[in-house]
């Protein structure tokens, strides 16, 4: 079957078959059928959709459009976690070592920030020397030997998605769920791996700004796994505020470490310990260790192992920013707005992110010791405290942090974090 016949079937809201999907992308990927041909079937898709089975045999002709990782090539129960993206969400980073303590194997291919979201590589990229770009023997030893990697995503691992994502950023067909679930699971399925729990984010700091996209994100992301075969259970978590109390590649690592020796803040530490223990359950192992595991001091050790094997050194030091500036309460009270898309553009101003894939990160600078929603506030305290090598906009931060604040005289209600659970498994 032609291209074009393939775009004006599925323009005209027909179900693709499988044979069209994965020749049209066997075709885009070695170069035959070109950018124009697939801009248009990325934007039918974007107004027509996809059933649950189209997706999935998508997601199946991305993935195989590279390299996949033989499970057989990884030890033990193989179990990864994936999050939508947001403010503060440095989860994965104490995660990975802590699921490994209780006995998973944790291949985690993990992603860069761009815009006011950060990405885990960079962050992991704040400890001198740790090395993301792992070849193939290095992971898979790595992995033998501490249980948890997390790497970049390799010219190998489906190719087709790295293509793809480019052509939707220039064409606006970025928020298509059927091609947003495709791309995240293609790179997760060739990781070899048994299981996987997701993180949608959901609010102002988030990409699904709203419950009802949220959900029908998280509804596809589980609805594709299960028909690859997977066990796959989705969270919806709030990212109206920053996770955590801190935004920045090297205070988020801090933060992470502090997580590790179970004394992080209650929601990232909480979440922490929530999403290992729905890994571990959802590859059918034992959860009972995940709080001693940080308590015990083997997590940490795991982390440490992972990051000597990255060829990191944290015995170096995470750079320090020249400023810590606080920005205080006008006004006594109870916090009842923290917005983390505002705070997340102001970590963006410091330089603690990419406005384009060709900006330099500061790993340095960022915010510390946020102040969360329904926290008491004195006048004149500290609402956060931003980290500063001199190299932003200062009216414009002032702008942004003059918004990202607000404080009531009433007392506030702490939101949830976990909104909502899908699980198949469970119904």
């Amino acid at each position: 079957m032609l291209p074009q016949w393939i775009i004006e079937k599925k323009r005209d809201g027909a179900e693709l078959d499988t044979g069209e999907i994965r020749g049209f992308i066997a075709g885009y990927t070695n170069g035959s059928i070109p950018d124009y041909q697939m801009s248009a079937l990325a934007m039918a898709i974007y107004f027509n959709g996809m059933t649950a089975r189209e997706t999935a045999d998508l997601t199946v002709a991305m993935m195989e459009s590279g390299k996949v990782i033989n499970p057989d090539c990884i030890p033990g129960t193989k179990v990864d976690k994936h999050s939508t993206g947001g403010i503060g969400d440095k989860i994965s980073i104490p995660l990975a070592p802590l699921v490994a303590a209780c006995g998973a194997t944790v291949p985690m291919i993990s992603g860069r920030g761009l815009g006011i979201t950060g990405g885990t590589l960079d962050k992991l990229e704040s400890i001198p020397g740790y090395r993301v770009g792992l070849g193939e023997e290095e992971f898979f030893r790595t992995l033998e030997q501490v249980g948890c990697s997390m790497i970049g995503q390799t010219a190998e691992i489906a190719p087709a998605d790295k293509k793809l994502y480019a052509l939707r950023d220039v064409t606006a067909t970025v928020p298509s769920i059927p091609l947003i679930v495709s791309s995240i699971m293609s790179k997760k399925m060739a990781e070899g791996i048994d299981a996987l729990v997701l993180d949608v984010k959901c609010g102002s700091g988030a990409f699904m700004k709203d419950i009802e996209n949220a959900r029908a994100l998280a509804r596809g992301l589980v609805d594709t796994g299960v028909a690859m075969g997977k066990k796959v259970v989705a969270l919806i978590t709030d990212m109206n505020q920053p996770l955590g109390r801190t935004v920045g590649n090297a205070l988020e690592i801090r933060e992470s470490l502090d997580i590790l020796e179970g004394k992080g803040p209650a929601d990232s530490q909480g979440l922490t310990i929530e999403l290992a223990n729905r890994m571990l359950g959802t590859a059918a192992m034992p959860v009972r260790r995940t709080v001693q595991a940080l308590l015990d001091g083997s997590a940490m050790e795991k982390f440490k192992q992972m990051v000597a094997c990255h060829g990191g050194n944290l015995s170096a030091g995470l750079p320090v920013a020249g400023n810590q500036i606080p920005l205080n309460a006008p006004k006594s009270g109870y916090v009842s707005k923290a917005d983390a898309e505002a705070l997340g553009r102001a970590s963006l101003l410091l330089g603690a992110g990419r406005a384009k894939t060709t900006d330099t990160i500061d790993h340095a600078v960022g915010l510390s010791d946020l102040k969360k929603i329904g926290e008491r506030v004195e006048a004149g305290e500290p609402l956060c405290i931003l980290h500063s090598n001199g190299h932003e906009d200062e009216a414009q931060l002032r702008q942004l942090l003059g918004s990202a604040f607000e404080v009531s005289a009433e007392p506030v209600e702490s939101p949830p974090l976990i909104i909502e659970v899908i699980d198949l498994n469970a119904a």
